[in-house]
C-alpha cells in the first residue's frame, strides 16, 4: 500500500499550452506526452462508491495497470488517499491479486464484497504531459491532463471535459506541493483547487438527471 498525495488544480483548457510552457521553462525540457485510457468498475448498487473507494483499469503506452483507491481526504485541492496499484497482463482485472496485496481490512472487505458483481461504469480518456520536478528538496510529478469523462446511461453517451493539473509528491516534504502550487497559481490566477477526483466526476456524470447531464447524446 502507498499513500498518494497530490494537489489537483482545475485548468481552463485555453491555458493548456501556456501551462505546458511554464513547466518546460521551469525544468529546462519538454514534457513527456502519453495517452491514457481508463475504465472504472463498480457494482450496479455502487458498493465501492458507498465505501468511498474506486477501482480502475488503465492502459498506458507500456502496460496495463489496475488501481484500487480508498477513502482519503481532499482539502483545497490536496488529495491524500490509500492506493494499491498492480500490473496486469491485459485488459482484464485480477481481483485476486488486488485482494492479496490489500493490507487494509476495511478496504479489502469492500473490494471482496464488490468482486462478484463488478461492471464497467464509466471511463476517462485523456492526454497527459508530465515532468519530474525537483522543488524545495522534494521530487514532484507535474501532470497536465486534457480529455474527457464519458458514461453510457440509458442508451445515451454523456461526456464531461477534463482539463487539470496534478502535482503528485513522489518523495520529500508534502509542503513542497503547496509551494509549487502557489508558484503556479501566481503565474496563472485562473487555476483553482479541485477536490473532486476523476472517479467522483464519473459517478456524478452518471447520477445527473437526463435533462441536466452534460454532453448527453442520443
Amino acid at each position: 500500500m502507498s499513500i498518494e498525495r497530490e494537489i489537483k488544480l482545475a485548468l481552463p483548457a485555453s491555458q493548456h499550452d501556456a501551462v505546458a510552457q511554464f513547466f518546460a521553462e521551469h525544468t529546462g525540457r519538454e514534457g513527456t506526452a502519453i495517452a491514457l485510457a481508463n475504465v472504472y468498475f463498480d457494482t450496479p448498487a455502487l458498493t465501492l462508491a458507498k465505501a468511498k473507494s474506486a477501482l480502475r483499469l488503465r492502459r498506458t503506452p507500456q502496460q496495463w495497470l489496475q488501481t484500487y483507491k480508498t477513502v482519503g481526504e481532499s482539502k483545497a485541492g490536496l488529495h491524500s488517499r490509500h492506493e494499491w496499484e498492480l500490473p496486469v497482463p491485459g485488459d482484464a482485472l485480477d481481483i485476486g491479486a488486488l485482494l492479496a496485496a490489500c493490507d487494509d481490512e476495511k478496504a479489502c472487505r469492500a473490494l471482496k464484497e464488490a468482486a462478484p458483481g463488478l461492471i464497467a461504469l464509466f471511463r476517462t480518456d485523456f492526454s497527459r504531459i508530465f515532468w519530474n520536478i525537483e522543488h524545495d528538496g522534494a521530487r514532484i510529478e507535474a501532470a497536465l491532463d486534457l480529455g474527457d469523462v464519458s458514461a453510457d446511461v440509458n442508451g445515451r453517451r454523456r461526456t464531461s471535459p477534463i482539463s487539470e493539473v496534478e502535482l503528485e509528491l513522489k518523495s520529500g516534504d508534502e509542503a513542497a506541493l503547496s509551494t509549487l502550487a502557489a508558484h503556479l497559481r501566481g503565474a496563472f490566477p485562473d487555476l483553482q483547487p479541485d477536490d473532486i477526483s476523476k472517479a467522483q466526476r464519473g459517478y456524478l456524470l452518471r447520477e445527473q438527471p437526463e435533462d441536466d447531464a452534460p454532453g448527453a447524446m442520443k
